[in-house]
């Protein structure tokens, strides 16, 4: 059987590495953070690089670590948190191509507080105004994911079980899909 991925994409503050690392640890499944992927090649963390080389120097280190890992590294069935702007980079999205890609959504506004409570530093934040026409402006590309989970008001667990089942229903929809990527096998305790 080949090797399953699910990436998680959405809006920074969305969840998508608190919901990545349950859903990896329910599936019985490896966890990669792309942020963490791509401060191990490059040898800095995010904030340095957007310093250093800016946004497009950022989305370049961004590409080239997602390629690697779809196309030579995944360390077996896994569960992937991009990064915010991940997603929205079409050479990204065509790297993804055939993958199940989860948009996890919330408001803007309830984004904007989560954001400034977690400690994380985001070079692209700004102030609400900026933060909420960032996220407009992304809207679109994250609902291209194949499957869209809405966040507000779920713990991590029911979240999990909902993007288990709504990806199990995909994979079923959707048997005789790519064939040079294979499907996702998803399990809910038994094994595999």
């Amino acid at each position: 059987m080949g090797v399953s991925a699910v990436f998680l994409v959405g809006f920074m503050a969305s969840g998508k590495s608190s919901v990545g690392q349950e859903l990896a640890r329910r599936l019985g499944w490896d966890f990669v953070d792309l942020d963490g992927r791509i401060e191990a090649r490059e040898g800095q963390s995010v904030p340095e690089i957007f310093r250093e080389r800016g946004e497009a120097g950022f989305r370049l280190a961004e590409t080239n670590a997602l390629r690697d890992l779809v196309t030579e590294s995944l360390p077996g069935n896994c569960v992937v948190a991009l990064g915010g702007g991940a997603f929205v980079q079409e050479r990204n999205r065509e790297l993804l191509l055939g993958w199940p890609t989860v948009f996890l959504e919330a408001p803007a506004s309830e984004l904007w507080q989560r954001s400034l409570t977690d400690g994380i530093e985001r070079p692209l934040r700004g102030d609400p105004q900026q933060f909420a026409r960032l996220y407009a402006e992304r809207l679109p590309f994250y609902r291209e994911a194949s499957v869209t989970v809405v966040t507000s008001g779920k713990d991590l667990a029911s979240l999990c079980a909902e993007i288990e089942s709504r990806l199990q229903s995909r994979g079923n929809s959707e048997a005789g899909g790519p064939s040079e990527i294979p499907s996702p096998h998803f399990r809910t305790g038994e094994s595999q």
